[in-house]
């Protein structure tokens, strides 16, 4: 039997796997429960090479979780992720990212291990190759297919209470729910995560870059705005639902934005999703990268 040698291989694989189980079951296929099939899985695929242990430990705040090999036991691979993670649908994605992993990149670690950070469960776009990116490319796909993701949103109102409905469906965490929407997405929107005051990571959906319109962290400090939803906590608005600024709120973009916010824990910052109106500024301009194409997956989940 001819394995794959891709992140969306593989989700195909395991999907029709699991769909054979699901129709000689009965028993519902989603949400894909990683911790329940991944050393299953992987004893009948690599029986030389199986994934026995799956299991949580302190890691701190600077990895979510690990791909390793069993101490003392030849030829068998572990996942550890971090128990300071609470949100089931965290956990679940960073094993996911983690199995991806196993499938993909266990032959070029010879005896060694590979830590992942809350910034690589981010890294969803980075060049080709990446193994952070098909890490989490696999997650995604696993654990969100594409037809069952837009069924979910449908032509509902965008919000943070939807988002966290669609992600506590799939069992993901919001972060990772709102990153596939970005990805699927003809509107104008741009998901930020805030950390301490300052904006620590931020993502375009392909219109809104298409418009000229994403922030650079990596390259400039950028602070959250004094009157933005990330930055105050007033009980009478309903932050997940958000509200509409002036363009003056958010000084880097010369438009008014809609921005829904989630205060998280000191762990994970701030979450805010930022709509922009449908059509931008007179004024704008091509970026000088094309956007992604539909991928292979999207292709099958179309079909």
């Amino acid at each position: 039997m001819r394995l794959p040698n891709s992140p969306v291989g593989w989700a195909i694989r395991i999907t029709k796997i699991l769909q054979v189980f699901e129709n000689a079951s009965g028993q519902r296929m989603y949400p894909v429960k990683i911790q329940d099939i991944a050393m299953d899985l992987s004893r009948q695929l690599f029986p030389d090479s199986p994934l026995t242990r799956i299991t949580g430990e302190d890691l701190g705040g600077r990895f979510e979780g690990m791909l390793a090999r069993v101490p003392g036991a030849a030829n068998e691979w572990g996942i550890i992720y971090n128990t300071a993670i609470k949100s089931p649908g965290r956990i679940n994605f960073t094993l996911a990212h983690e199995f991806g992993h196993y499938l993909l990149h266990r032959a070029e670690l010879g005896n060694g291990q590979i830590n992942c950070s809350r910034q690589d469960m981010l890294d969803w776009d980075s060049e080709y190759g990446q193994r952070e990116v098909q890490a989490n490319e696999f997650a995604s796909y696993l654990l969100m297919p594409r037809n069952t993701f837009e069924q979910l949103i449908g032509k509902q109102k965008i919000s943070l209470h939807l988002m966290q409905e669609v992600a506590d469906q799939f069992n993901v965490s919001l972060t990772a729910a709102l990153l596939k929407w970005l990805q699927l997405t003809s509107r104008r929107a741009m998901l930020v995560i805030g950390d301490n005051g300052f904006v620590k990571w931020a993502r375009s959906s392909d219109a809104l870059y298409k418009s000229g319109v994403y922030l650079q962290p990596k390259k400039e400090l950028i602070g959250l705005p004094q009157q933005s939803l990330a930055m105050s906590r007033d009980a009478t608005i309903d932050a997940k639902l958000g509200i509409t600024h002036k363009p003056s709120t958010w000084p880097q973009f010369k438009e008014s934005v809609r921005e829904m916010t989630v205060h998280a824990d000191a762990y994970e910052g701030t979450i805010s999703l930022l709509l922009f109106p449908d059509d931008p500024p007179p004024r704008w301009h091509e970026p000088d990268e094309e956007p992604e194409l539909m991928d292979t997956f999207d292709k099958f989940q179309d079909r």
